[in-house]
């Protein structure tokens, strides 16, 4: 079963500024709650062909990954993809005008769990829409602030 989960927020700053801090993996601990560490394994700045590794929480468990940059167009869209461990995940951002001086940001998180994952994929969606929820809230704080 594919999990694909879509959470947008819409944030009292212009889209060039919202881009340019959520579109910086160095920025992601600071606005993800369970995101504990991003480091760079390709040289900045983001690109499509950069690559990251993240360490995070997720229903309790440790995940380590690598993300690779397969989308990237600054102050539009950031598409991220993982094909490694036991969920396999396409992660994208899409900035969008709402307004003068607001933008919709739109985050989008997409994959095919495998083994027991495929059987918790329901639950696994339901606590990733909390988390994305709660994720651009906190970005939202930091950008209003």
């Amino acid at each position: 079963m594919t999990v694909d989960v879509a959470t947008d927020i819409v944030i009292d700053r212009p889209c060039a500024v919202v881009a340019a801090y959520a579109g910086d993996p160095s920025h992601a601990t600071h606005w993800y709650a369970n995101i504990d560490s991003v480091e760079w394994r390709s040289e900045p700045p983001l690109r499509v062909g950069s690559t990251l590794d993240f360490v995070a929480r997720f229903l309790g468990r440790r995940l380590a990954y690598t993300y690779e940059v397969i989308e990237f167009l600054p102050g539009e869209r950031l598409v991220m993809r993982t094909a490694q461990g036991p969920f396999p995940m396409e992660t994208s951002y899409l900035w969008q005008p709402a307004g003068e001086g607001r933008t919709r940001m739109t985050l989008r998180n997409r994959g095919e769990p495998a083994g027991f994952g495929r059987i918790a994929a329901p639950v696994m969606a339901a606590a990733m829409r909390r988390e994305n929820r709660k994720d651009l809230a906190r970005l939202k704080r930091v950008l209003e602030a």
